[in-house]
């Protein structure tokens, strides 16, 4: 199954908004930055590993950043699909790519 940035935020909305502040979605999210750390110090050897899949469990916990990043969005009523476009688009012109997000997905479309 797939899920648009914008379904998800949809989700998060309807999950938070109402009782949960930013403070504490940002909190969270601080909390899996630093497991997200954990596991690629692991993965570097820089920490004992008792994990047998840290692939697996990286992907966990960048889900997690995710997961609290878009509820951030969520709660502000922050419209972050249209956003992430039209950054990537400043980018793009600033960094001379020669394709943009909207254009990569426009043409994935056809």
């Amino acid at each position: 199954m797939k899920i648009s940035i914008d379904e998800l935020q949809t989700y998060l909305a309807d999950r938070y908004c109402g009782w949960a502040t930013e403070q504490s979605m940002f909190m969270k999210l601080v909390e899996e930055i630093g497991e997200v750390a954990e596991v690629l110090n692991k993965r570097a050897g820089r920490k004992a590993s008792d994990e047998n899949d840290l692939q697996e469990q990286l992907g966990i916990e960048l889900a997690d950043m995710i997961h609290y990043i878009v509820a951030i969005a969520a709660i502000n009523d922050i419209d972050l699909t249209t956003l992430m476009i039209e950054k990537d688009k400043k980018a793009s012109i600033k960094y001379h790519h020669t394709i943009n997000l909207e254009t990569f997905l426009s043409e994935k479309k056809q």
